[in-house]
């Protein structure tokens, strides 16, 4: 047994040595201290309730990084980037999420090795995603892997997925380790969790082994390139990529979708601060355009990764992040709003 506290999360550390009685020996290793947790919530909401809709959550942790560290201060960079959009409404779809979102702060993750990581992630994401719709603030992308792992087992089918990265992360090992944040797209298709054919990816242009960078076309899945999508920018001229994403969708009978937003998809001229950035990427409207035209679909859930304060600038790859999570919130949203009253 755990001591446990809001959403059935555990508590730990000297939380859980306040709660008396309920602590067992086999609480999580003390890590609520920790500097880089945040204390402050994504647009100033307070937590969730029961009957909350949409919740936010961050999952601070880095440890599989492979070249600049950092993205475990992340999510309260999100945060923070985030206050400045709490009193005002989205340009587009006209609403503020304000009422329907909770945060409940940073997940207590062990500070140990990336499996037990994972395990404890799981753990602590099933009552969350069995309550609310969840916006996953990274966090190295390391974390999107358990997450799928427990959609797949409470929707008990897999997923389509729409990931935005400089990266394919198909890689079969980690540097000599089994596994990481750039192989987690591998051991997905690997373990059943998504449909190949389902799986798009968006502004790839890292080096690496052909069979890597495509592993996924090879799969079934999509892929569209940074340098096919130069120049690109407004609706129709990414017309071809949202009908294509589409189209697999409705072949595949709408199956649960899940979005995994890489923020090196972006130049790094608009987002420096990441721990891997590739010259030649996306720019942010671009990445604002699709969300926007795709916002009509129903996604389970998204998580925004590798944001790296350390590296930032002026807080362009916060700022970024923040509004794409406010962007993706504010579609699904409205398209809520809108099935509700049969448009």
């Amino acid at each position: 047994m755990r001591c446990a506290g809001p959403y059935g999360l555990p508590m730990i550390g000297r939380e859980c040595a306040r709660s008396g009685p309920a602590a067992t020996e086999h609480a999580l290793p003390p890590m609520s201290d920790f500097a880089y947790l945040s204390d402050n919530r994504f647009l100033k909401v307070g937590p969730p309730g029961d009957a909350t809709p949409w919740a936010v959550a961050g999952v601070a942790w880095d440890g599989s990084t492979t070249n600049r560290s950092g993205s475990r201060m992340g999510p309260r960079a999100i945060r923070e980037a985030s206050h400045m959009l709490c009193d005002g409404t989205h340009p587009l779809f006209d609403l503020a999420p304000l009422d329907e979102l909770g945060d409940v702060g940073d997940l207590r993750l062990p500070n140990t090795g990336l499996e037990r990581m994972r395990e404890v992630l799981q753990q602590q994401a099933a009552a969350l995603i069995a309550r609310h719709r969840m916006l996953w603030l990274g966090g190295d992308h390391s974390i999107t892997l358990p997450l799928l792992r427990e959609y797949r087992r409470q929707l008990g089918r897999p997923l389509a997925v729409i990931h935005f990265d400089a990266h394919c992360d198909t890689w079969t090992d980690h540097f000599g380790e089994p596994s990481g944040h750039g192989t987690w797209v591998y051991e997905a298709m690997q373990e059943g969790l998504v449909i190949d054919a389902c799986f798009t990816q968006i502004g790839l242009r890292s080096a690496g082994e052909r069979t890597a960078r495509e592993y996924v076309q090879q799969r079934g899945g999509q892929i569209f390139t940074a340098r096919a999508l130069r120049g690109l920018v407004s609706a129709p001229q990414l017309a071809p990529v949202l009908q294509a994403i589409r189209g697999r969708l409705v072949e595949h009978g709408h199956p649960p979708l899940y979005l995994s937003l890489d923020i090196d998809c972006l130049d790094p001229a608009y987002a420096p601060g990441t721990g891997t950035p590739e010259p030649g990427g996306l720019s942010s409207a671009q990445v604002l355009t699709i969300l926007e035209e795709l916002a009509d679909l129903p996604f389970v859930g998204m998580d925004c990764v590798e944001v790296s304060p350390p590296y930032d600038h002026a807080e362009l790859t916060s700022q970024a992040a923040a509004h794409f999570v406010w962007t993706f919130l504010c579609g699904q949203i409205a398209r809520e709003r809108g099935a509700a009253h049969g448009v």
